[in-house]
This record gives structure tokens, sequence and C-alpha cells, in this order.
């Protein structure tokens, strides 16, 4: 059984599954596709990812992969903390251009669930921080994309530690938002 809640953009949702405590330690279905599809995720996982960030401050993203390659993620974390950033990038939507932040971490186990048409990123909040994410299409170099995640349109309010962002010389070239051709249309 999951709890879904849905965040500020509506499609963007915060999954709680049910944990089971005893002597031994705890145990949870992280995903069962039953029960995802009663609650109305209905997406063919087709590979896992498994991502380490040695310090706490590391910036992965704001990350997408174009159609037809286009990729919805499930998030979460399994050791230390994140701030994980979800930008709507669905031109026509009411949200474009609107990001959400949530905090996921190995203590709390919420999940978060990002539908194709959103660029994804996340700053740890811990060091030796560890996230599992399924996509459901693999990773297609030809067909990635990304925006910059210090974009000063997005206002984005990442919570860095003193001495600044850890980041991939990559993500630091990423463009802003508004040089971002079409790729993903509300409603498609």
């Amino acid at each position: 059984m999951i709890t879904v809640e849905k965040t500020a953009i509506p499609d963007v949702l915060l999954i709680a599954t049910r944990w089971f405590e005893d002597e031994r330690g705890s145990f949870s279905e992280v995903y069962s596709r039953h029960d995802w599809v009663e609650a109305g995720i209905t997406e063919d996982w087709q590979q896992d990812n498994h991502a380490r960030s040695r310090l706490a401050g590391t910036v992965r993203g704001l990350h997408f992969q174009r159609p037809p390659m286009a990729q919805a993620k499930l998030i979460r974390v399994v050791t230390g903390a994140i701030w994980d950033v979800v930008l709507d990038i669905r031109h026509g939507s009411p949200w474009f251009g609107r990001w959400v932040g949530v905090e996921l971490s190995a203590a709390t186990r919420t999940q978060l669930y990002v539908p194709a048409g959103f660029a994804h990123g996340y700053c740890t909040l811990e060091p030796e921080t560890e996230i599992l994410y399924k996509v459901d299409a693999p990773y297609a170099p030809e067909a990635e994309g990304g925006i910059a995640w210090d974009d000063p349109a997005l206002a984005i309010s990442w919570p860095l530690p003193p001495g600044g962002e850890v980041i991939a010389e990559r993500d630091r070239h990423l463009p802003p938002l508004a040089v971002l051709a079409p790729c993903f249309h509300h409603g498609r």
C-alpha cells in the first residue's frame, strides 16, 4: 500500500510506502506494480540507476531526455539526504518554468515521482549520500538535455554549504531555460 501526495506541481508526486519494523530491523515493498498502477502511475520501468555523492553540496542537474527517449523517474534516497528539484519544461503547461523542491532522505524514506517533461536535479545535504532511481527509458546520450542549475530567472533556492557547490564541469555550462527549444508540450 502506498500513500500519494501531490506537490505544488500536481503531476510531480511524493510517495510513501508502508514500512514494517521489528527487532530485526525494517521491511518495505518500495515498488509493487499493482499498487502503483492503482495509484495511476503506470510507467514500464526499464532501468535502475544508483548514484553516490561523496560530499554535501554536490549538485547534479538539471537534466532531462528529449522525446522519443524522454524519461519518467522514480527517486529514493538510501543513504543520506538530498534537496530534490523538479522543473516543468512542458510548453503550454500552467506550471511551465516553475519548480518544486522537496527533501528526500534515508530517514523519511519518501520517494519522488517525476513524469517525462520535467528537468530534474538535486543537491546532497549530507556526505556519502546515495540515491536509487528508476527510469522508464534507457539512457540515450543523443537525447540528453539540461537547464542551468543556477539560472537566475528560476531563482531555485539550493541549500549549499559554506564554500559552495561541487558540480560536474558539463553542468556548469548548461543553458538557461529561456533558450530551451520546445521539446515537451503539456497535454500531448
